[in-house]
């Protein structure tokens, strides 16, 4: 059965000004995500698919539609407010890790708790919970340039996952990793969403799109099939 509703967004669009003239990179998208959810966004580079994953971040602002994020229009927001619920909803994932190379990896994960005005103790304590749960709680005092990508990978998910969050999402996580650490890195993805979190991550790749249980394409900046993994993956389901 589906849960309540995370995301929420109806005839939206963003237009940016280019040399050329107003450019529309999404044309009024309609989609809702439930609690519980594990979603790939998928499409070719200009597609679109970027552009709406930093509004559901609400890293951008849609320039006409309804975004709706755990219950609150997003559009209506001031922007303290605004930060406010991305701080607690929103838990993000990046390509480059996007780790402070000279601070340790337990303040690396306990920087979305300063900023959230948790106190220095409370936050070491949450931070060594966070590392422990990705596998990485020995080096908590060790500097990102000690590990491996694949371990700097995990400790942007504990980051991400510090201040307990609904919902993670995730900017091509693998992007920068190789096969087997992209398969572990997954599979950690696999036992978040199994636990109740709400996954939404943008993919080029097939083989880390099969691992979410829904398939999200766009083309052109609409989109143009949303099916179950299942279906996506039949060669007749596919759109000609």
């Amino acid at each position: 059965m589906a849960g309540t509703t995370v995301i929420a967004v109806s005839r939206l669009t963003k237009s940016y000004e280019t040399a050329a003239g107003l450019f529309p990179a999404l044309k009024g998208v309609d989609l809702t995500i439930h609690s519980g959810e594990y979603v790939a966004v998928m499409g070719p580079s200009g597609s679109g698919k970027s552009t709406f994953m930093n509004l559901l971040g609400c890293l951008d602002r849609a320039t006409s539609g309804d975004y709706i994020l755990d219950g609150r229009h997003v559009e209506s927001l001031a922007p303290d407010e605004l930060a406010a619920l991305r701080g607690r909803t929103i838990g993000f994932v990046f390509q480059g890790f996007n780790l402070l190379p000279r601070m340790s990896l337990e303040d690396n994960v306990a920087l979305p708790l300063v900023y959230a005005g948790i106190d220095l103790a409370a936050r070491r304590q949450r931070a060594r919970e966070m590392l422990e749960r990705v596998g990485l709680g020995n080096y908590a005092s060790s500097l990102p340039s000690r590990i491996s990508g694949g371990q700097q990978q995990r400790v942007a998910i504990a980051r991400a996952l510090v201040n307990r969050p609904r919902l993670i999402l995730a900017d091509e996580p693998t992007g920068n990793l190789d096969s087997h650490t992209s398969e572990e890195i997954m599979a950690l993805f696999g036992e978040l969403n199994r636990e109740g979190i709400t996954i939404v991550l943008v993919t080029h790749e097939p083989d880390v799109a099969h691992h979410a249980r829904r398939q999200v394409r766009f083309l052109d900046g609409v989109i143009v099939s949303d099916r179950p993994t299942g279906a996506a993956e039949r060669p007749e389901a596919l759109p000609c």
